[in-house]
């Protein structure tokens, strides 16, 4: 299991954990690489993180850290071409147009509690029951689990 550590917004609003090949990549960027990612929004980090955690090859996970430096010098705030929403959530949506509007009407971060929720659920069985209890959650018209 790689150590990880909690970063704290200048809010004073915890983030999610910085990988540790993450942070080691940070600190080879140097004290400007890492006030750029300091100064992100914990949302910012938790998308930087969960598009590096998403990857499904050792080394496409490389690639996507040794990239952060150069996104942020380069001015990027989030990574680019990462799908918040799962595919499976996404056509889970779809089937049902009660869900959808719902999904339609809550806030960015409600949608990405809802998303984080979801992968929270290691294997493929757990993310299914999940993504079917938010799909009937929403279509009553709750806006959280």
């Amino acid at each position: 299991m790689k150590k990880t550590n909690q970063t704290v917004s200048r809010e004073g609003v915890e983030s999610r954990e910085v990988p540790t090949d993450l942070r080691k990549a940070l600190a080879l960027g140097g004290s400007h690489v890492q006030t750029l990612w300091k100064d992100l929004t914990p949302i910012a980090h938790r998308d930087f993180i969960r598009w590096i955690e998403s990857a499904k090859q050792p080394e496409t996970r490389k690639r996507r850290v040794d990239r952060v430096s150069s996104m942020l010098a380069s001015g990027k705030r989030r990574p680019c071409c990462y799908a918040v929403v799962p595919m499976s959530l996404y056509t889970a949506l779809n089937a049902s147009p009660r869900s959808k509007a719902m999904w339609s009407s809550l806030t960015a971060d409600e949608r990405r509690d809802l998303v984080d929720w979801i992968d929270a659920g290691r294997d493929l069985e757990k993310r299914g029951v999940r993504i079917a209890k938010v799909c009937v959650m929403l279509a009553k018209g709750k806006r959280g689990v």
